[in-house]
């Protein structure tokens, strides 16, 4: 299948958890013999409107992210190009909706993807953008209702974010501890409600691992010295995919906390590494929609909740992988944005 991949800022103009998102998508997509090429503003060096790093090709709609210049130009490019399937950037809506112009040039269905990090605008351009799209794609049900309660008549469907089960099954577990925490350590990590929960239980033997940096690192590392924990409570700072995987392997139970998190991706790992579950409620996170149904999980609202299901959790055997969750690996989400392209090609053919 031939994929155009839109949008006009990538990873190397802007690192956002959307931008990365698509792609990832790009790239799983490629890997999988699909022909992909991201139209975007150049990012690469010399004069050179396509660049080709590896299996997916880049091409340049205009040499800076100027967007007036970008959606004027996108319907016709996309037209010549002739895909197959059009995947969109929700962020800015008047890419999306050039977006959807072009698929109309080009005579092909158009996908757009919203995953919740950037707000998407109250304006006419967003309705136009969502209502012309022919399926609007969204991580979890959060953004799901977000979109409805705003409004929006489009057609959604729910794409997780995926992980690597071949590297959960091969990497060797770290040191045995009881408690793991990740998110970079920003103001929306909301590390003390689990330090205040940990707190509780002083008279216990745990030990507890901080995986993540940020600009309030120092600050929770002085309230975990304030509290009387810090023997028991390690700072990891920021730790890549293998070392994380391999912590969360040797950790019994993964604690969520964060008040803001569009998909709990690093929640999903742990899980998906043995651990058990305990998510604390936040109105702006769709965490809590991973523990649902799941009998490893957990749902508590405050620091005494994690407390006590952290010693009512103490008797679940520990375990270092679970293969219920591979339905979040990267071949079968890339196989649910198949299923989509596949379902919408099939529609548009009836046009």
């Amino acid at each position: 299948m031939r994929v155009a991949v839109v949008a006009m800022e990538t990873p190397h103009h802007r690192d956002t958890e959307g931008r990365r998102r698509l792609e990832r998508l790009a790239t799983h997509l490629a890997d999988a013999g699909h022909e992909v090429t991201v139209f975007c503003a150049q990012w690469w060096d010399g004069q050179n409107s396509r660049f080709e790093p590896e299996d997916v090709a880049y091409r340049a709609v205009t040499t800076t992210p100027t967007e007036p210049s970008f959606c004027l130009r996108l319907p016709a490019l996309l037209a010549g190009h002739n895909p197959d399937v059009i995947h969109a950037l929700s962020h800015p809506p008047g890419i999306a909706l050039a977006a959807g112009f072009g698929g109309t040039l080009a005579r092909a269905p158009v996908a757009v993807d919203w995953f919740g990090d950037e707000p998407l605008p109250q304006s006419r351009t967003t309705g136009l953008a969502l209502r012309w799209a022919d399926r609007v794609t969204v991580p979890a049900q959060m953004q799901q209702t977000h979109l409805r309660e705003r409004g929006y008549d489009c057609s959604t469907a729910i794409v997780p974010e995926s992980i690597d089960m071949s590297t959960i099954r091969e990497t060797e577990p770290a040191e045995d501890i009881d408690v793991v925490y990740a998110h970079p350590l920003d103001e929306s990590a909301n590390v003390e409600s689990l330090l205040l929960g940990l707190a509780e239980l002083r008279d216990r033997d745990w030990s507890a691992t901080i995986v993540g940096d940020g600009p309030e690192r120092a600050t929770y590392e002085q309230e975990v010295s304030d509290l009387r924990i810090d023997d028991r409570v390690t700072f990891v700072g920021e730790c890549d995919r293998e070392r994380r995987v391999s912590i969360y392997k040797g950790a019994h139970t993964f604690v969520q906390t964060a008040v803001r998190e569009q998909f709990a991706t690093e929640l999903l790992w742990a899980m998906a590494c043995g651990c058990l579950g305990i998510v604390e409620y936040q109105a702006e996170s769709s965490a809590h929609e991973l523990v649902e149904q799941r009998e490893r999980a957990f749902r508590v609202t405050n620091p005494q909740e994690i407390a006590d299901t952290i010693v009512e959790s103490a008797d679940h055997e520990r375990r270092d992988i679970d293969d219920s969750f591979a339905e979040f690996d990267h071949d079968a989400v890339r196989g649910r944005y198949e299923a989509i392209y596949d379902e919408l090609v099939a529609e548009h053919g009836l046009w």
